[in-house]
């Protein structure tokens, strides 16, 4: 009893409870503890706490759909805009052309004598299925300069009487690739360079921050017409001089993460362990550092679009046989009465590079700590 108790003199009674008339569980009888009934916690990782929270911003997730929509069309732009069927049923045989496109192009098949060099549309006693495009964008059909569009041609045709939405489907694998290849370029500079410079710090940081500070002077797009001017048209090289230029900004993000990260007690612990110092770097720092860097990656590739997209426009950067969206509207740029080859491709470079920025932006406002609230 307590001195509260003895002082009031009450006495709290002690009683067992009654004896349950039920008999006892083995589970019971052995002594063991039956699990509990509450609910268990679950704890989300930082990923799927990121989408949840970006879910709630209806902007970016449109942006986001919109990107979706530009990867699968320029996945599938064989299949979406084609001069060969899907299924061709001719001469009592079966064929998949689109598919076996695929198979000879890996060199592992060739095409049998009765479709070697054939206009699929043309064949007599042929049954085919066609995508919902039946063209590519190197088809020319002289008798149709500049037709408007139509449902014929959805898009109108350019003056060599090229399908414009053709060339926008497949022009999409150029834009996209050259902006994911170039990203993927300065992606592996900057933080590579980023992350020796914030974890090492001393004379290191001061050489690669000196490097930054390089080339930062040296303007991207002027390199490239300089370059395009002394060399042949390569869409390769111009994937390489806009990744070569362009991971500063990705390298600062990773350097500024280090710094704030390699002091913590986990990297602290790592090392006194003997965890040799690229363990510690890319297996234990950059892991938690990446967030500000994917918003940067996300960013990056609307730059590299919208720069292959002016070289385009201007004719110089990628192979003249190649279409592009800035190719098509370097053609309007000469035929103003063709309203269509202006509209379509500035749209799709418009909404393209908006995309990707709302995204950008909607990832910013997630991960951000000082942005998180503010939506």
């Amino acid at each position: 009893m307590s001195s509260q108790q003895i002082q009031t003199g009450s006495v709290t009674p002690v009683t067992n409870p009654p004896p349950s008339s039920s008999p006892p569980t083995g589970r019971e009888g052995s002594g063991s503890l039956e699990p509990s009934s509450a609910p268990a916690v679950v704890v989300e990782g930082l990923w799927s706490n990121v989408w949840k929270q970006f879910k709630r911003n209806p902007i970016a997730l449109a942006g986001f759909y919109v990107v979706c929509f530009l990867l699968f069309t320029a996945l599938f732009a064989d299949f979406l805009s084609n001069d060969k069927p899907y299924y061709l049923q001719y001469r009592g045989k079966t064929y998949f052309p689109i598919f076996r496109s695929y198979l000879i192009g890996a060199g592992l098949s060739q095409w049998p004598p009765a479709l070697l060099n054939v206009n699929f549309k043309k064949l007599q006693g042929a049954e085919a299925v066609f995508p919902p495009i039946p063209y590519r964008p190197s088809n020319i059909d002289l008798l149709a300069p500049y037709e408007t569009p139509s449902p014929k041609h959805w898009f109108g045709t350019d003056r060599l009487g090229r399908d414009i939405i053709a060339g926008m489907i497949h022009g999409s694998r150029i834009s996209l690739s050259i902006g994911f290849v170039a990203v993927g370029i300065a992606v592996i500079i900057g933080v590579i360079l980023g992350a020796l410079a914030g974890y090492f710090g001393s004379w290191v940081d001061l050489i690669i921050s000196r490097l930054f500070e390089v080339m930062i002077s040296i303007p991207t797009f002027f390199l490239l017409i300089t370059v395009a001017a002394l060399l042949p048209p390569s869409i390769f090289l111009t994937m390489a001089i806009i990744g070569a230029t362009s991971w500063v900004g990705i390298a600062r993000f990773t350097r500024n993460e280090f710094l704030k990260i390699r002091n913590l007690d986990y990297v602290t612990a790592a090392i006194a362990l003997g965890v040799s110092n690229r363990k510690v770097m890319f297996q234990h720092i950059l892991p938690n550092a990446l967030a500000p860097v994917i918003v940067s990656v996300v960013l990056g590739i609307a730059g590299a679009i919208l720069v292959e997209s002016s070289l385009s426009f201007l004719g110089i950067g990628v192979p003249a046989e190649l279409v592009t969206w800035g190719s098509i509207l370097h053609e309007a740029s000469s035929a103003t009465f063709a309203w269509w080859l202006a509209v379509f491709p500035g749209a799709a470079i418009f909404i393209t590079v908006l995309a990707y920025y709302l995204v950008g932006e909607g990832l910013r406002e997630v991960l951000d700590p000082r942005l998180r609230g503010l939506r």
